[in-house]
């Protein structure tokens, strides 16, 4: 017969190999240093084979000593200098539009030095990846840019706002990698970049002790659940 430590060994298995790269902080994980991974997505959602990440952080916070201030699920950049901000979204209410513009604002505050001209502003793309088709047009994927109304010219100011609905899986570039943010199994992954570190996570030891907080959350809702059936039967 199974031990109660075994068995909640068991079960801690089985919530991480449940999990899939839609659950953000799996996602963080995926893509925490993973410069080779954060590039797959960059190159195929923004339609670029050239792009080169540099480097790629989780979680990062930028102080606004002004306002509010925001953590950044993913935040990566590039060779040529472009910033890109990565949130997954499986809440409708966590994407709304102003959302997005203060992410682009706040990269801003934060890359311009005060010694560094206007022109020196880098480029900047915030992408939610959102689990519904938040602006319901069934489009795969919504480039946001300012434009001129009186021409219908894109304003270049540098910023770039890019909603992805992971609602569309077919067989393209995008659709495949939006199967991907859906897959529990890194043999049935499209892109070979993410299976390796996927079957890192899930299968190895070091990976099961690098998802601390996962395991974390799952002791927290055990208690929980066993909380109730004591109160249920202390109620009886």
């Amino acid at each position: 017969m199974q031990t109660n430590e075994a068995s909640q060994e068991s079960e801690i298995k089985q919530v991480i190999r449940s999990l899939c790269m839609m659950n953000n902080r799996f996602m963080n994980f995926m893509l925490d240093d993973n410069k080779e991974a954060a590039q797959v997505f960059l190159r195929v959602i923004l339609g670029d084979d050239k792009i080169k990440v540099r480097n790629v952080r989780i979680q990062s916070f930028i102080q606004n000593i002004y306002g509010h201030s925001s953590q950044l699920d993913i935040l990566a950049q590039d060779s040529e200098g472009r910033y890109f901000n990565v949130e997954v979204q499986r809440s409708d209410e966590g994407a709304p539009a102003r959302r997005a513009r203060f992410y682009s604002s706040i990269l801003d505050t934060h890359f311009l030095q005060p010694s560094k001209l206007y022109e020196e502003l880098p480029d900047t793309y915030v992408i939610f990846i959102t689990e519904n088709d938040v602006l319901h047009d069934n489009l795969p994927l919504y480039n946001i840019r300012r434009r001129i109304d009186e021409n219908a010219k894109c304003f270049e100011d540098g910023s770039h706002i890019i909603y992805v609905n992971s609602q569309r899986r077919d067989n393209t570039a995008l659709g495949k990698l939006m199967q991907d943010l859906y897959c529990t199994e890194p043999k049935n992954l499209h892109y070979h970049e993410f299976a390796e570190r996927m079957e890192f996570l899930k299968y190895s030891k070091e990976g099961e002790e690098k998802m601390t907080d996962v395991i974390e959350e799952y002791a927290a809702r055990k208690a929980e659940a066993m909380a109730k059936e004591k109160k249920i039967e202390f109620a009886k």
